[in-house]
């Protein structure tokens, strides 16, 4: 199976209706939560958008300069549902997926295809983009939520030369040194990307079968934040 598959069928089969990442952006006032169901289909509309439209097929290199964000979640369970290796370095990549802010860096490298995220909690595209940039907003909704994946061989590379055996055990060690499981509710305001804090965060909450409250911005109160964990039953915060 690809890594999609491993991380989001045993979450599918507990429970398909359970909260998998509930989104914060303080700075907008946003709250996106995504149930399993939503992300795998969210998940199978990126890999159908990539397969179809970014000649992404298995063996590809698909570089994701974006932040922590669900969407992100949802590009990265795309690539590896297309059998793709998603690394960090843009240069030379198939095929790279950026927001506004590494917009110059995803040109400047070199790449087959670039595809712009806006990020934006409703949908809306990003306005002004040069010719031959894929905006994903646009494109993403026209495409199925059900995504037919070619079989994936364990040793195909996954991520940044790790191997789709060698990040789900990664991932399934680090939620074990977490101490996490099925059962928790896994509050963070880490900054994490493919760069740095991937492995740890989100995917080792996935690996657990557990649930991600993902804050970015988040308030500096720290009576705020304790709010806001009691409000969504946390049970755990990392780092």
């Amino acid at each position: 199976m690809t890594l999609t598959d491993r991380l989001l069928r045993p979450l599918l089969a507990a429970d398909p209706a359970r909260p998998v990442i509930t989104y914060y952006d303080d700075a907008t006032g946003e709250r996106i939560e995504l149930s399993g169901t939503t992300l795998a289909n969210w998940a199978a509309k990126t890999a159908n958008l990539m397969r179809d439209e970014c000649d992404v097929e298995p063996g590809a290199r698909v570089a994701v300069l974006l932040p922590a964000h669900w969407q992100t979640l949802a590009v990265l369970l795309g690539a590896w549902w297309c059998g793709a290796e998603v690394v960090a370095d843009p240069s030379g990549a198939d095929l790279v997926c950026c927001d506004r802010d590494s917009l110059a860096d995803a040109l400047a490298a070199g790449a087959g295809v670039v595809t712009a995220l806006s990020l934006d909690a409703f949908g809306a595209g990003l306005p002004g983009l040069p010719p031959g940039v894929v905006d994903y907003a646009t494109e993403v909704r026209l495409h199925g939520d059900v995504f037919a994946a070619e079989p994936t061989a364990g040793g195909s590379p996954a991520l940044d030369g790790l191997d789709v055996d060698e990040v789900l055990g990664r991932a399934r060690a680090a939620a074990a040194e977490a101490g996490l499981s099925s059962a928790d509710r896994v509050l963070t305001t880490a900054a994490w990307s493919v760069a740095d804090g991937l492995v740890r965060l989100p995917l080792a909450v996935l690996a657990a079968g557990a649930s991600l409250v993902q804050c970015r911005n988040a308030p500096g109160d720290p009576a705020a934040l304790d709010r806001r964990a009691a409000g969504e039953r946390v049970t755990r915060r990392l780092p």
